[in-house]
């Protein structure tokens, strides 16, 4: 494990109220071609996460190291959980999301739109009630991250399944849906928009539609892939807002202030909370995994009754 002293960029003092100026930013584990999708699975206290370009998907821990779990990996995407263990998967090669279970049975979600495939579920957020919301960019169509061919559908969209399992398109205005998450009372959906470089905030009804649609944050750096983008998101306990961007996580507070930016080493990608206090922010960065031990946790709704 190698350690590097972190940089804190502060805007706002109250960052630090998250996170040390000098908080370390320690590599766990590296040798990936891209990695993506962590997630940490609080029973067995490792940490899951997927090498798209390699189609592999492993584990980490501090006991175990790196294991190889599955091999090809249909080249998937975020993951998460529900409440009782069922882990959610974005797979860009069959455009699916899916779900596995405790025991080992994979049983499809989601795949088509009114009769068309899907572009490629990219990330997931599964509500406290079971109401499940993905994101559908283009990017699982594309060389390297996904299975090059054509698309079916003419928009990228945000979409819902409710608790009788059926889907519903809730946007279909955004350029390339990507990372998103819920806010720890479950009543904001956050989802932002990599080409357009912006979050987008929407109201949860108690149906789990979304409403009230605005821009929560943007400017989160200019779309350039080569200088890191809005990507992988998460929220704390406190209803702040963490987001890939140019140089590492980018971290809002629950007014849209940024507050800074926790740099990272390589180009972020993806982030999740995890660790015995859930306080250990996990951050998926091209051809590593890097971790931070913050002084707030992660959102509630990340981890459920699992521990």
């Amino acid at each position: 494990m190698d350690e590097t002293a972190g940089t804190v960029e502060v805007n706002d003092a109250g960052l630090l109220r998250l996170v040390e100026r000098d908080a370390p930013v320690e590599r766990v584990c590296t040798g990936f071609r891209f990695s993506e999708g962590p997630i940490w699975n609080p029973r067995e206290q490792c940490l899951y996460f997927s090498d798209m370009p390699g189609d592999v998907r492993r584990r980490w821990s501090p006991r175990d190291g790196v294991v190889e779990v599955r091999n090809p990996s249909n080249k998937c995407n975020g993951m998460t959980y529900d409440r009782v263990g069922n882990l959610y998967v974005c797979e860009h090669v069959t455009s699916s999301l899916i779900v596995e279970t405790p025991a080992g049975e994979r049983k499809v979600l989601a795949a088509h739109w009114q009769g068309r495939e899907l572009n490629s579920p990219n990330d997931v957020v599964v509500r406290s009630d079971g109401t499940v919301y993905f994101t559908d960019p283009t990017y699982g169509r594309m060389p390297v991250f996904g299975l090059e061919r054509e698309r079916d559908l003419d928009f990228q969209g945000v979409y819902r399944v409710s608790r009788d399992g059926s889907l519903h398109r809730e946007a279909d205005d955004f350029s390339q849906p990507n990372g998103l998450c819920l806010s720890p009372d479950e009543a904001i959906l956050y989802v932002n928009d990599t080409t357009r470089a912006h979050i987008r905030a929407f109201d949860v009804a108690g149906d789990g539609s979304l409403r009230r649609r605005r821009i929560f944050a943007e400017g989160v750096g200019s779309g350039d892939y080569d200088e890191g983008v809005v990507d992988g998101m998460k929220c704390d306990e406190d209803g702040n807002v963490y987001v890939t961007g140019p140089r590492g996580i980018w971290v809002f507070d629950a007014q849209a202030r940024h507050l800074g930016v926790i740099r990272m080493p390589e180009i972020a990608g993806n982030m999740n909370w995890g660790g015995p206090h859930w306080t250990d922010l996990y951050c998926a960065c091209s051809t590593s995994i890097y971790r931070v031990r913050m002084k707030v946790r992660g959102s509630p709704v990340a981890y459920m009754n699992m521990g």
